[in-house]
């Protein structure tokens, strides 16, 4: 029996005359995810990618990693069958049985994407639902609530059977929209904010920030877990560890508490974009939503995004926490984001953070001290690591 894993576009499809490119990108994408677990083909038609396995192939974790790559609307695993209607019929009743025998209705949904063959798809729905019949008389047939719809789709070179689409990652193929350079915390916002901006084709670096002995070597590795376990969809991932114990005590000491975590976020961007710009990273993403914490106030974004030139990208800025804890569950983040091992933000926070930062007053008070200095010290410091799928 043959096997296959059929990925049908989504906004792909409306590419114009990009589409190809981002096709190829898809392919690339899923050949790379896909090469630890055996040898795979790739082809597209029709708005399909074809996703053929070679032999001992684990279809099961097949279709779990590429149920993650960006870029397909809906998937299907499906059984491969000549185009002749009484092949089409007998492998139906081989591929569906088990779930034909345990249910009790169904359908048949045909597709006829290659018009030459000589049935049509009413023909070949009102067939092969009298074969099943036959075989398993206990079933009868819905066409409106069925438990099971078998499926056949004819198309150029085969046909294809499934019992019906399972989710897919949507989106557009990571790579197709830029590089970007994530600030990634050990908490639940920032991978979400990854899956998001790499669910619209942006190929993402991490960067995190580390303040060691405030800081445990196990709040780093807890960070570098969360890279590993967004790699399915991020693909390897570059991150970048920055040691930033001096410009904390140096904001400890010479600028008012109200204002250090204003500062220290600035001091991160500054750093975030001359790594990004060493790097040909085009934009900076990080994890805020509006309102959630005080450095996260309309006032304080206004103040940190002053700190650089590159655009700063935020796609959670507008969600409820309720709402990015439901998808850092779906990608499986969550229960590593609440490990109490904390990151540096939470090193020298103030009782009483300034919620409303005056732009003016914020520059003032970075002029009490050489910032830039430890700046560049702490980017030429930075250590880089290759997260691997």
């Amino acid at each position: 029996m043959k096997e296959i894993i059929l990925l049908k576009e989504g906004e792909i499809a409306l590419k114009g005359l990009n589409k190809r490119n981002f096709e190829e990108a898809f392919m690339r994408n899923l050949r790379h995810r896909l090469k630890s677990i055996g040898h795979f083909d790739f082809h597209c038609d029709q708005s399909m990618v074809y996703c053929e396995p070679g032999d001992d192939v684990d279809m099961d974790e097949a279709v779990e990693m590429t149920s993650k790559v960006f870029g397909a609307a809906a998937m299907c695993r499906a059984r491969v069958s000549e185009k002749d209607f009484e092949c089409i019929a007998a492998d139906a009743l081989e591929y569906c049985g088990k779930q034909l025998a345990q249910a009790h209705s169904f359908k048949v949904a045909a597709k006829r994407a290659d018009k030459t063959f000589p049935m049509t798809s009413p023909d070949i729905c009102i067939e092969l639902g009298g074969r099943i019949l036959e075989k398993y008389p206990h079933l009868t047939v819905d066409v409106k609530h069925p438990e099971l719809t078998v499926n056949v789709e004819v198309r150029e070179t085969n046909a294809y059977i499934h019992t019906g689409n399972l989710p897919a990652a949507g989106g557009i193929p990571v790579g197709t929209s830029g590089r970007g350079l994530l600030l990634l915390s050990g908490g639940i916002d920032s991978p979400v904010a990854a899956y998001m901006m790499a669910k619209r084709g942006i190929d993402i670096s991490c960067i995190h920030y580390v303040s060691p002995p405030y800081t445990s070597d196990r709040a780093r590795l807890k960070v570098e877990r969360l890279c590993e376990k967004l790699t399915p969809y991020l693909g390897d991932t570059t991150f970048y560890c920055v040691p930033f114990t001096k410009i904390q005590e140096a904001l400890r000491d010479h600028v008012p508490s109200e204002l250090f975590t204003i500062i220290m976020r600035r001091c991160m961007l500054k750093i975030a974009q001359k790594i990004a710009e060493q790097n040909n990273l085009q934009a900076l993403i990080t994890g805020e939503s509006v309102g959630q914490v005080a450095s996260q106030t309309m006032g304080a974004i206004v103040c940190t995004d002053n700190a650089v030139d590159m655009p700063v990208f935020r796609p959670v800025i507008g969600m409820d926490k309720t709402e990015i804890i439901e998808i850092s569950r779906r990608i499986d983040t969550f229960d590593i984001s609440i490990e109490p091992y904390e990151d540096c933000c939470t090193v020298f926070t103030p009782k009483h953070p300034k919620t409303r930062p005056n732009l003016k007053g914020v520059l003032e008070a970075e002029k009490l001290y050489d910032f830039e200095t430890l700046i560049e010290e702490a980017t030429a410091a930075t250590e880089v690591k290759v997260i691997k799928l």
